[in-house]
């Protein structure tokens, strides 16, 4: 089974807590707080593998999660970092935000690795907080919950060369004569369903990859005949092979090569233009001249290399594998539009508060949002730093300046709060 999309939601392992302990030595005269950190939740990391091919290990398991980390400990011990979780995926494997649509990562390549979810910051032991003026703080914070996502996975095959066409014109057959692949080949429409990949070799040091893709319909922009889904496997390609077929006496291979580029330029502009070789397929039918002359006029009027081949026979195939090795040293290595690793870190969101419709207000912030998930909300002390920290984070002179009084609720992302002056 080739899969080539999947849905997987990860989480980073949550920050373990701060301890809150004090020394109590005999010989060590107001000793004084010592709770140590905790330690960091681990991260998921996605790693890109050359050994894998599709991505149907996400259909069984759709739920990652990483390690947390440990509690601190008295005499300022550390807890024990979350161990890491790392996901291999394919090369080629393109990671989106189920949430906004937008690109995480796109593993391009081999080996490269991405941090999907972040644990979770450790808490402080009580013994970072101890100042000149507070002694012996009797409160640690709690450890930071990790990062939680909801990830789209797509797969998008990393080929030199695509072949395309129509259903049943040919392409199978094209890529089991030059390469080692063995597709299904049959007299009937939509016998591929699953790209295939095979190499082809014509020298000792000339060999590149090449992708038989399932065959195209016209309105595949829209989705037409699993349009979406096969469309995406041109984009990485460098090099596209046409096949048309000429041995049908029924066709017009003009307008069936209007027609898909025309569904190329609809899907993404981009691909319209990227180089083509068009090869006329199925000669051994002994397609009239005269149709022939005609289709080869109007490809090479338009700028196109034109090849007469036949799949089954192996005529004329040796030169349009040859035509397309001599292009592919022409070209660069990758179309630049698709070799990004991963699109740049969101910044995080400004400090907001608001009073809502209910009367109650809410402050929303990734600073503020962490200090009080931090908080141990069942310890007294606790709160009462919070409310400092609060204070000169400038949210309370907000508060006050949205006409917060005693006893309004103020929500600061999960946790509810009550204003007090």
């Amino acid at each position: 089974m080739f899969v080539d999309q999947a849905e997987i939601e990860v989480e980073g392992g949550d920050g373990g807590d701060g301890a809150a302990s004090l020394r109590h030595e005999k010989y060590v005269p107001r000793g004084g707080p010592d709770g140590g950190d905790g330690a960091r939740g681990g991260d998921v990391i996605a790693v890109a593998d050359t050994h894998l091919r599709t991505l149907i290990d996400f259909t069984h398991k759709r739920r990652h999660r990483a390690g947390n980390g440990g509690r601190g400990g008295s005499k300022r011990q550390h807890g024990k970092n979350g161990a890491d979780v790392e996901i291999r995926m394919p090369v080629g494997t393109l990671i989106i935000e189920a949430s906004d649509q937008t690109v995480v990562a796109d593993l391009v390549e081999a080996g490269q690795r991405m941090i999907l979810a972040r644990g979770g910051r450790g808490g402080r032991g009580n013994a970072r907080f101890a100042t000149a003026a507070r002694r012996t703080p009797r409160f640690a914070e709690r450890g930071e919950p990790g990062q939680s996502r909801r990830l789209i996975l797509e797969l998008k095959l990393r080929a030199d060369v695509g072949i395309f066409g129509l259903p049943n014109v040919g392409k199978s057959s094209l890529i089991a004569r030059v390469s080692a692949a063995r597709p299904k080949i049959a007299a009937y429409p939509f016998t591929t369903l699953a790209p295939n990949l095979g190499v082809v070799r014509l020298e000792e040091s000339v060999s590149f990859v090449i992708a038989d893709l399932p065959g195209l319909v016209e309105g595949a922009h829209r989705g037409a005949g699993r349009g979406h889904d096969f469309l995406r496997h041109l984009a990485r390609t460098r090099l596209l092979i046409h096949v048309l077929d000429v041995g049908d006496p029924e066709r017009d291979p003009r307008q069936d090569f209007a027609m898909l580029n025309r569904e190329l330029a609809l899907y993404r502009e981009h691909l319209a233009h990227r180089p083509q070789l068009v090869a006329l397929n199925k000669v051994d039918l002994r397609p009239p001249p005269e149709k022939l002359a005609e289709t080869e006029s109007f490809l090479q009027e338009q700028g196109y290399a034109v090849l007469r081949i036949s799949a089954l026979t192996g005529e004329g195939v040796v030169a349009l594998m040859g035509r397309a090795a001599q292009l592919l040293s022409e070209i660069p290595a990758a179309p630049a539009a698709e070799t990004s690793a991963a699109a740049a870190p969101p910044r995080a969101a400004p400090l907001r508060v608001e009073q809502v419709d209910d009367g109650s207000y809410e402050v929303a912030g990734e600073a503020v949002e962490r200090v009080a998930i931090m908080t141990d909300l069942d310890n007294e002390e606790a709160v009462r730093d919070l409310h400092r920290r609060l204070e000169r984070m400038g949210v309370i002179r907000r508060l006050r300046k949205l006409g917060a009084r005693d006893g309004d609720s103020v929500r600061i992302g999960s946790i509810e709060l009550e204003f007090v002056e």
